[in-house]
């Protein structure tokens, strides 16, 4: 079958793969399109836009591309402003209590600001799953910042507010609303006519709708009621994207055409290649070099990439919760006539009684950033690292060393470690990070039991998060802990040990489609007494909570 398929001519092949796609990925509806050299090859609208007002999917409906929006502000941006530093007074007015310089306006621009995250931040106030989030509490979290998690330009985190301050901040300067500057700026000169900002996400004017559920179970509409800006409250068509990627094309030529200003390379303050920047990221499929980026609220994924040296274009649609981007990157495979590898079934002849640990298995703690670090086996030759968000599995190279995409992680037996600000000595391990511009330092930690859970439970407050407050309370013999502060009493949930004063609080549903995932809780000791705990996610560390 595979093969069939790729002896196919070209557009046939793409229709067909495009086809697949509704099949592999099931839901209310989708839209897709391939581009190449400015003119769309295919497209394929299927299903119903709205299952209970039986409204097609089809090119002209409405559709929350959701972060997609970031390259749309940042355009914006460069169109207006020969120098986007002139945004930077607005920024500061928005941060009134941060103790540092805050970053630039271009740092914003590539993930490179150092802020926390405010829709991680936002659970620690206590925000319902599914509740409000208005304007007014985007001001009182992000008004709240008082220090920063990285120094600015050194490191890549992905920070949706670096991207609402961009848009308020050009509202401030203009004294235009963000969805007139779109207008003005994109919408109206690239031909995007149904495009609009629809920054309250709870409906579409059209009626198109998310869906959360699945085939088996059945599907429902998700519910959303946060306000979004710059950072991702846009609404557009399949058309209006197939209008953003002509209009790409036809500034190909031109050095300084909007796209290709927003695609330039981007570095970090030493000069390190970075992976983002302008509201795009930079990667490759198939050896070629793309920009993309992906889109996602519940009910909604989105994807969009292009490659320059090819002149082609892919847009994905789904208002349910399928990989966008995995279907955007199998239509870039069609494109190419390449099949994807499909994936190896891990098999292993031993035992896991008779089978010998890996170096890098274990529990490690990484004392920068907070960040629990637990490597586990995962079939032969592959590991699990849970570090980030969602887990990622790594190819065992050799028994000092694994890897996969754009992380290394190498065993070390006593060694120093040049450059590292707190060095090391006995056994730890080195993890680079290149795409965040990082070398961590993990230490071993003992997974050994909990003296007494008992004395961890309590409250403990954080004088960054002016009035969160974290609560643990023993039911039953078993731990649970939850959030309370500006935005409300959050959910208990059950805590996980790891090691001594070393737990783990999840966070499975957030306000944003993907959650911050585990929250590392490091419990620290004065006198041989709890007094605070430290806890961190890979989108907003080092966040201390002194004992009440």
């Amino acid at each position: 079958m595979h093969a069939q398929r790729s002896a196919l001519p070209r557009t046939e092949r793409i229709q067909t793969e495009m086809q697949a796609i509704a099949e592999r990925y099931p839901g209310p509806g989708g839209a897709v399109a391939v581009l190449h050299e400015g003119r769309v090859i295919a497209r394929h609208c299927w299903g119903y836009a709205s299952l209970e007002r039986r409204l097609p999917f089809t090119s002209s409906s409405l559709f929350r591309i959701c972060s997609i929006t970031k390259q749309f502000t940042c355009a914006t941006m460069l169109d207006r402003y020969e120098d986007p530093e002139i945004l930077a007074p607005h920024v500061r007015k928005r941060l009134p209590h941060l103790r540092s310089d805050p970053p630039t306006v271009t740092q914003l621009a590539h993930n490179q600001s150092g802020l926390r995250d405010y829709w991680a931040v936002a659970m620690l106030h206590g925000a319902a799953i599914e509740g409000m989030f208005s304007p007014a509490d985007s001001d009182h979290v992000i008004a709240g910042t008082r220090s920063l998690q990285f120094l600015p330009g050194t490191s890549y985190s992905y920070v949706n507010q670096n991207f609402r301050l961009i848009s308020e901040a050009m509202e401030d300067e203009s004294g235009l609303s963000f969805a007139e500057l779109l207008q003005q700026h994109i919408f109206d000169r690239v031909g995007m006519k149904r495009a609009i900002l629809a920054a309250e996400t709870s409906a579409l004017p059209d009626g198109t709708t998310g869906y959360e559920g699945t085939q088996e179970g059945g599907y429902w509409p998700a519910r959303n009621h946060i306000y979004w800006t710059g950072d991702a409250g846009m609404a557009a068509s399949l058309d209006d994207m197939i209008a953003w990627e002509q209009f790409i094309d036809q500034q190909r030529d031109d050095p300084n055409g909007l796209y290709n200003r927003l695609s330039r390379p981007v570095q970090f303050d030493n000069g390190h290649k970075a992976p983002y920047g302008f509201g795009l990221q930079h990667g490759k499929i198939a050896g070629h070099d793309i920009t993309a980026h992906g889109g996602a609220l519940r009910g909604w994924r989105s994807n969009r990439l292009h490659c320059t040296a090819l002149r082609l274009s892919v847009i994905v649609l789904f208002n349910h919760m399928s990989p966008a981007q995995q279907a955007a990157a199998s239509l870039f495979r069609a494109f190419l006539g390449e099949e994807e590898k499909p994936a190896v079934r891990a098999t292993s002849s031993s035992s896991s009684s008779d089978r010998t640990p890996h170096a890098l298995e274990g529990l490690w703690l990484d004392e920068e950033t907070g960040l629990s670090a637990r490597i586990t086996a995962a079939g032969a030759g592959k590991l699990q690292l849970r570090y980030l968000m969602l887990p990622e599995t790594l190819d065992i190279i050799t028994p000092q060393l694994a890897e996969a995409g754009n992380v290394r992680v190498r065993y070390i037996q006593g060694e120093h470690m040049q450059g590292h600000a707190q060095g090391a000595s006995g056994p730890h391990l080195i993890m680079g990070r290149p795409g965040e511009n990082r070398h961590v330092l993990l230490r071993p930690y003992p997974d050994t039991p909990q003296t007494d859970p008992a004395e961890l439970a309590g409250d403990y407050g954080c004088e960054e998060l002016d009035g969160s407050r974290f609560t643990i309370t023993r039911q039953g013999g078993l731990l649970h802990g939850g959030f309370s502060g500006l935005l409300g009493t959050g959910r208990m949930e059950r805590l996980t040990h790891l090691g001594p004063d070393l737990w783990t609080f999840p966070c499975p549903r957030a306000l944003d489609h993907t959650p911050p995932g585990d929250w590392t809780l490091h419990f620290q000791r004065r006198n041989g007494r709890i007094h605070q705990v430290r806890i961190s996610c890979w989108l907003a560390r080092n966040l201390v909570y002194h004992r009440l």
